[in-house]
């Protein structure tokens, strides 16, 4: 399971750490596209496959369901980590996540995500949500502890 907050440095070929915590869990191979929200999603092999199993049972007669299939899907690239423990994020990745210099990396479960430092400051700051009230309606539906 993947939690936790870490910021870290891109260096000049687009590398940048990932904790070793995380690294552990995710393997040799592990899969890392767009996000939701502009950052990217790192996925370990094996939740990649069942999400993918999911999405199988999406119709491609469906326009909105096809537009997603190959939206999502086509963002997705298989990696892996290079000795030192980095990861290359591809220069179309780091584009579209606007990843330069600092960057957090938040564990979300069953995934990872990777932020540009100042859209994660934006995005935990946002008035639009109240997680008092978020976190009073997870009790509602019997999420709690």
């Amino acid at each position: 399971m993947f939690t936790g907050e870490y910021i870290h440095s891109f260096d000049m070929k687009g590398r940048v750490i990932i904790p070793s915590k995380y690294r552990d869990e995710l393997g040799e191979v592990f899969y890392i596209g767009k996000g939701l929200d502009r950052c990217l999603y790192v996925y370990p092999i094996q939740t990649w496959e069942e999400f993918i199993g999911k999405l199988k049972n999406l119709s491609t007669f469906n326009k909105e369901e096809r537009f997603f299939l190959r939206q999502f899907i086509s963002g997705f690239t298989e990696c892996s980590f290079d000795k030192q423990g980095r990861l290359l994020v591809p220069p179309n990745l780091r584009e579209f996540s606007n990843l330069v210099d600092e960057v957090v990396i938040i564990g979300v479960i069953d995934k990872i995500e990777i932020w540009n430092k100042q859209s994660w400051e934006a995005y935990s700051n946002n008035e639009e949500f109240d997680f008092d009230g978020i976190a009073e309606k997870m009790s509602e539906l019997g999420i709690g502890l």
